[in-house]
């Protein structure tokens, strides 16, 4: 209903913002990662927003970008965690952590989340899992807007495959999937990388 909101950052709370929409003050929940990176206030702002409704009130949940708010409307779809389950998940782990968990089947680092525990955390990467791209989760944010060419599918297939077999044997060694996967994310991939030449540069950045 309400896609984004506009306007100047009036106020800055512990768990909320509050931005002056033409006049209007909206109150906006956002996870704690969000609260660090804010402008000063009075400064121009924009946030994607998720408007929530139930029977005792409404509220706005904002969010940096478009990626963050679709993951966060993902992860509210699985049982036993609600808006604010989810709020909170944002706000102990980043956006990228949170996929990269995911598509890694990493249920510790899910379950370091407040109110998350094993089990949810377990539920939570079989309902998604298959929901959340590789590629996007490696370049979240950096490709919004942008038109597709020709020839990307099929590259994009292969280096989903060398980016798992690296995660895969980086794992092997005794690194979480979480961090192999932040790990293989920081290495500019090249049309000619091989899962040896990643794995030798993923592990010298290590």
């Amino acid at each position: 209903m309400i896609h984004y909101v506009a306007g100047k950052l009036a106020a800055v709370g512990e768990k909320s913002i509050v931005v002056d929409h033409q006049g209007i003050g909206l109150e906006i929940l956002v996870p704690a990662t969000v609260l660090d990176g804010l402008p000063a206030v009075g400064s121009d702002v924009m946030i994607y927003t998720y408007f929530h409704v139930k029977e005792d009130g409404m509220k706005l949940y904002g969010f940096p970008s478009r990626q963050d708010k679709e993951l966060f409307q993902q992860i509210i779809t699985v049982s036993g965690i609600g808006p604010k389950g989810g709020l909170a998940m944002m706000s102990a782990l980043s956006s990228d952590d949170i996929r990269m968990a995911i598509l890694s089947e990493d249920a510790k680092t899910i379950a370091m989340s407040p109110g998350i525990g094993p089990k949810t955390a377990k539920k939570l990467i079989l309902e998604l899992k298959d929901k959340i791209d590789l590629d996007s989760a490696l370049h979240a944010g950096s490709r919004e807007g942008e038109a597709s060419v020709d020839g990307e599918n099929s590259d994009s297939q292969t280096n989903q495959e060398i980016i798992a077999d690296t995660v895969d044997a980086l794992t092997a060694l005794g690194y979480s999937p979480t961090d192999a996967m932040r790990a293989v994310r920081a290495v500019p991939l090249t049309e000619d990388m091989t899962v040896e030449t990643l794995l030798k540069l993923t592990l010298k950045n290590m």
